[in-house]
């Protein structure tokens, strides 16, 4: 499969305009089912686009994007991306009753021992907290499934909830 980078795409900031194409470019995607990429954490980053090269995740705009990546720019990407600011997407907080619903699942996952404090995450875990809705619940959905199989031990997790679970928590993150 080719890239559908430009062969003249030089450096990493050339590369990153074609990325704002989709996840925006103040950060703020141009759909509720595309992550937000600004300021998520690099390790994270760079372990995605190198898992969308292998075919360990796939996407049929990512894994075509990624495939004309080197080491180097997937690397210098996920360094880019991760120094820009979170992006302010304006969601709204969860209901009360979804919130400690959220939040049980939270605690009885342990979701924060590896996500973190305020669900920030760090190195090779994203955050979650602010992320888009759509996209989030979409992920949850697709990590219990195994549609999306690169992290078996969130699968195995995640057989565990039910699909109102993962509604709640998805709502419950996005508005944090």
């Amino acid at each position: 499969m080719a890239s559908i980078f430009p062969a003249h795409a030089e450096d990493i900031a050339e590369k990153a305009t074609l990325c704002a194409s989709c996840h925006g470019e103040n950060g703020v995607p141009i759909d509720q089912k595309i992550p937000v990429i600004w300021g998520q954490n690099a390790g994270y980053l760079y372990v995605e686009l190198r898992d969308f090269k292998r075919g360990a995740r796939t996407n049929p705009i990512m894994s075509q994007m990624a495939t004309g990546l080197s080491r180097e720019d997937m690397m210098a990407l996920a360094e880019y991306f991760s120094k820009k600011p979170w992006p302010n997407l304006g969601q709204k907080p969860a209901d009360a009753a979804t919130a400690e619903r959220a939040q049980r699942i939270a605690n009885s996952a342990q979701c924060s021992q590896c996500h973190l404090a305020g669900f920030l995450g760090a190195s090779l875990v994203p955050r979650v907290s602010d992320q888009n809705h759509d996209y989030l619940l979409a992920t949850l959905r697709a990590i219990r499934s195994g549609e999306r199989g690169n992290n078996n031990w969130m699968t195995e997790l995640m057989k565990a909830y039910s699909d109102q679970d993962m509604v709640a928590l998805a709502a419950y993150l996005a508005g944090l």
